[in-house]
């Protein structure tokens, strides 16, 4: 993350140029309000800046005619909207023009580019603290031909680069540079150059891809795919105190011992602490949110229907659960004879391998309310999908 800014630190805006036309690209509408997924290329973008913490606002520049229902939305930067000219060069300006005296450095982005990753955005905002100017680039690795249907000669590919967006500048170094430009440029490094700006080079990244032909989408697709893959973590702990019985309920086996466990439910102190631990990988309370002990219906109740409903839960929401790592923590009864049936069971409870399922158990030394065998503790940590 960025750590070379002045304090106090300058005001960020990103500009987003999506006023093309963008018929390359096929698709019988602009590409930038194409989607790829369940989002528009657009809002792909977007959400890459309106993520990142040093940005604080976002100026979208559209076309005169552009439908207010196709523009994207931002969750936590500001969001203001731009008309764009009939070039490129005139929506770069026209979005200036917009945030003259609002920001002291912007980031010109090209609509097209929606796997920019963080990193880069880093770079070239760190690089700011030192230049005018700052933009992405790759290196040239190919060899270089000049011809047509024949090679007729070749060019020399040391120090050449691939040049990628968002490039950066002071706000009133590349507005001036614009507002003294004529013509068309190939991008704002060539205007800033035009204006005796030096503009620093900044690792770019091959997930920064332009997307320009039909081809392009298949590829930006995976991008995104990987990019934005939601990983969550969820932690659970629950605690049964010992009473009357002759079993305990762990993990849907019961296991014979002299005493039972206290509980609204069957007790089951396993399986409570995995619900409970999706339930908080979901953001969505625990299991007395949703199976309140106040409701009598639940009294005694098997707790695989509590585990079953955060399961069906997280797959509502697209999401996969990959494992679940649980440890009960007790003197007694030993849990290594039936950890293997533990496993089996929270296997079919959550709907994955076997491989992806560790019970085990530890003791706290004969010390605390499972030292002096008063109870059971559990805790248990599941991992969560949703590409």
């Amino acid at each position: 993350m960025v750590d070379r800014l002045a304090y106090p630190r300058p005001k960020i805006a990103a500009l987003i140029v999506a006023a093309g036309k963008g018929v390359r690209a096929g698709g019988g509408v602009a590409k930038q309000w194409r989607k790829i997924g369940t989002k528009t290329i657009a809002q792909h973008t977007l959400d890459a800046f309106d993520a990142h913490p040093l940005v604080d606002m976002i100026m979208l520049v559209v076309a005169p005619d552009s439908d207010p229902a196709l523009w994207p939305r931002t969750t936590r930067s500001d969001l203001a909207i731009a008309k764009g000219g009939a070039t490129r060069a005139a929506s770069v300006l026209a979005g200036l023009h917009a945030l003259e005296g609002q920001a002291d450095l912007v980031l010109i982005h090209d609509v097209a580019r929606p796997g920019i990753p963080a990193h880069v955005i880093d770079a070239v905002i760190t690089a700011l603290s030192r230049h005018q100017g700052a933009a992405p680039a790759l290196p040239v690795t190919d060899a270089l031909w000049r011809g047509d249907d024949l090679v007729t000669g070749t060019v020399d590919r040391e120090g050449l680069w691939r040049a990628q967006t968002p490039q950066g500048f002071h706000l009133n170094a590349i507005l001036a540079a614009h507002r003294a430009h004529s013509g068309e440029a190939a991008d704002d490094v060539a205007v800033a150059r035009a204006a005796g700006i030096d503009v620093a080079i900044v690792p770019g990244d091959a997930a920064n891809m332009k997307i320009t032909g039909p081809g392009d989408f298949a590829r930006a697709a995976k991008i995104l795919e990987t990019g934005q893959m939601d990983i969550r973590t969820g932690n659970g702990f629950d605690v049964h105190a010992f009473g009357p019985g002759d079993h305990v309920m762990l993990c849907g086996v019961a296991i014979p011992h002299e005493r039972g466990l206290l509980g609204h439910s069957d007790a089951d102190v396993g399986l409570h602490t995995v619900t409970d631990a999706i339930y908080g990988a979901l953001a969505m309370g625990d299991i007395g949110t949703h199976f309140p002990p106040s409701d009598p219906q639940w009294k005694g109740a098997e707790s695989h229907i509590f585990l079953t409903h955060a399961v069906d839960m997280a797959a509502s929401q697209g999401f996969t659960i990959t494992h679940a790592d649980l440890t009960l923590i007790c003197e007694r009864p030993k849990i290594g004879p039936h950890a293997a049936a533990m496993r089996a069971r929270l296997s079919e409870l959550l709907r994955i391998e076997i491989t992806r399922v560790s019970v085990k158990a530890t003791t706290t030394e004969q010390l605390g309310f499972t030292g002096r065998e008063e109870g059971i503790a559990a805790m248990a940590t599941v991992t969560l999908v949703r590409p």
